[in-house]
C-alpha cells in the first residue's frame, strides 16, 4: 500500500506502525516451573525450582502467610498475610514483594472473578466475605455469613461465589450481582475447602471435623451424596480432611487428610475412595502440576513439601520448606 492509493495517509500509517513497534509486549505467563509454598510461622513464600526442587529464595511477606493464588496472566501472585490484614503481591519475575492489599482483618482463603476485577476474601474475624476492587484498590462490600468462613470459591460463571462457614457446618452460595446470600447448604462438620467437577455440575466440599466430602448439587442447592474416609489405624477424630483438587477430566480427586498423615484418592464418578498415600505430618493442602504426573502435598507438622508420583501414588522425595508450610501452587 503506497501514499498515492491511500490517499495521503502513507505517512500517518508509518507513524503508527512506529508508534505501536515501542509499545511493551502482550503480558503473557512466565511459565518458570517454579514451585510457591506460603509458610505461616516463617511469614514468608519459599520457592523451590520446579526441576531440580532446589530452593530459589524466600520471599518475606506479611505475618502468617497462607492461601496463595495466580493473576490470570500468573504474572503475580497473591498471598494472604492474615495476621497482617491484607493481601501481599509478589511479582513473578523478580519474586519481590510489589504491593500490598487492605483487605480487611484476618484473611486466610479468597478467590478472584473469572474478569479478574473483583477479589473475595473470607474474613474471619469479621464472618464475612468482602468484595475487594482490584482496579480501585478498595473494599467494596462486606457479605456476613456464619463465623470462620474458611473456604471461597468464585464460579466460572462470573454470577456466584461459594464460602464454607466452620462454625456453622454451612457452605454459603452467594450471588455477585444482588452481593447476597441466596443459599445456605447444610454439610459435615467444620467445612474447608470446594472444588467444583469440570463439567461444574458437583461441588464437593472437605470437613474437617466430619471426615468426609459433601457433594453438593449447585443447580438445587442441596447435597446428592458424600465420601467418606477411613483410613487403616486411625481413629475418627483424626481424619480431618481439608484440601482438595482434582484432575483437569474430573476422574480423580486428591483430598489432605490432615492428622491422618495420608492422602486420599478418590475416584470422583463413581463417589469412593480408591487408595491412600502416607505424606508427612498433618498434611494441608495439595497441588498437581500441569502435566497431572506430580503432586505436591504441604505438611504443616513435619514443616516439608511431599512429592508424590502419580502413577504410582508413592512419595518420591520430601523437600523441607518453612515452618507449618500451608499451600502450594505451580507456575507451569
Amino acid at each position: 500500500m503506497t501514499a498515492s492509493t491511500t490517499g495521503g495517509l502513507g505517512p500517518v500509517l508509518t507513524a503508527l506502525l512506529s508508534l505501536l513497534a515501542l509499545l511493551p509486549p502482550p503480558a503473557a505467563a512466565l511459565d518458570t516451573g517454579r514451585i510457591f509454598v506460603s509458610s505461616e510461622r516463617d511469614h514468608s513464600v519459599t520457592v523451590l525450582d520446579g526441576k531440580t526442587l532446589a530452593k530459589l529464595t524466600v520471599v518475606k511477606t506479611g505475618n502468617r502467610a497462607r492461601h496463595l493464588r495466580f493473576s490470570a496472566d500468573r504474572r503475580l501472585l497473591y498471598v494472604a498475610a492474615g495476621d497482617s490484614n491484607r493481601i501481599d503481591v509478589i511479582d513473578v519475575a523478580s519474586l519481590k514483594v510489589v504491593d500490598r492489599l487492605q483487605v480487611g482483618p484476618d484473611p486466610e482463603v479468597f478467590d478472584l472473578s473469572p474478569d479478574g476485577k473483583m477479589m473475595y476474601v473470607g474474613n474471619e474475624d469479621d464472618a464475612a466475605l468482602t468484595f475487594f476492587d482490584m482496579a480501585g484498590r478498595k473494599r467494596v462490600v462486606s457479605v456476613k455469613v456464619g463465623a470462620e468462613p474458611e473456604g471461597v470459591l468464585a464460579h466460572p460463571n462470573g454470577k456466584l461465589v461459594y464460602v464454607t462457614s466452620e462454625v456453622a457446618h454451612m457452605v454459603h452460595v452467594i450471588d455477585v450481582t444482588t452481593r447476597k446470600v441466596v443459599a445456605n447448604v447444610l454439610v459435615g462438620n467444620r467445612p474447608r475447602r470446594l472444588a467444583l467437577t469440570p463439567d461444574l455440575k458437583e461441588l464437593w466440599v472437605t470437613s474437617e471435623l466430619g471426615g468426609v466430602a459433601s457433594i453438593i448439587d449447585p443447580a438445587s442447592n442441596t447435597v446428592i451424596g458424600e465420601v467418606r474416609f477411613e483410613p487403616k489405624g486411625f481413629r475418627a477424630d483424626d481424619i480431618t480432611p481439608v484440601g482438595i483438587t482434582m484432575t483437569r477430566d474430573g476422574k480423580r480427586a486428591y483430598v489432605a487428610l490432615g492428622r491422618a498423615n495420608h492422602v486420599a484418592v478418590v475416584s470422583v464418578p463413581d463417589r469412593k475412595v480408591t487408595g491412600y498415600t502416607l505424606v508427612g505430618k498433618r498434611p494441608w493442602n495439595v497441588a498437581l502440576t500441569r502435566d497431572e504426573k506430580t503432586l505436591y502435598v504441604c505438611n504443616g507438622l513435619s514443616d516439608d513439601v511431599s512429592v508424590v508420583d502419580t502413577a504410582t501414588l508413592k512419595v518420591s522425595r520430601s523437600i523441607p520448606v518453612g515452618r507449618v508450610p500451608y499451600m502450594a501452587v505451580i507456575d507451569d
